[in-house]
């Protein structure tokens, strides 16, 4: 699983399948801050809220007061990272990586 990637940014891999597993939603992420803290999330699809697992991640690091991204990682059978996340990364920290992993664990890619 994720074996491209440093240990770790295969962490946050792993932290986003954990999460994705737990709750059945279509995606999991989830963030690393610059001082090494870790923030999950998946698809919030209600009614009145949508988000993807990777902006509601980045938006648990943010409500919680979050100077920076060290990196992401998204986990999803998209064949790539939905533009609405990886903009919230950026936001943050536009050089942040955005780790892209299959349901299984395999890197597809790095944005």
């Amino acid at each position: 699983m994720a074996d491209e990637l440093q240990p770790e940014d295969a962490k946050l891999v792993t932290l986003a399948r954990s999460a994705r597993g737990r709750t059945g939603a279509l995606e999991g992420a989830a963030v690393r801050d610059t001082d090494g803290r870790t923030y999950l999330a998946t698809t919030v699809d209600l009614p009145s809220l949508k988000l993807s697992a990777l902006q509601a991640a980045v938006a648990a690091a943010v409500s919680s007061g979050i100077e920076g991204l060290e990196a992401a990682a998204i986990v999803s059978a998209a064949d790539a990272v939905e533009q609405e996340g990886l903009a919230a990364v950026h936001d943050l920290t536009p050089s942040a990586p955005v780790h892209l992993a299959a349901p299984d664990g395999s890197l597809r890619t790095t944005v």
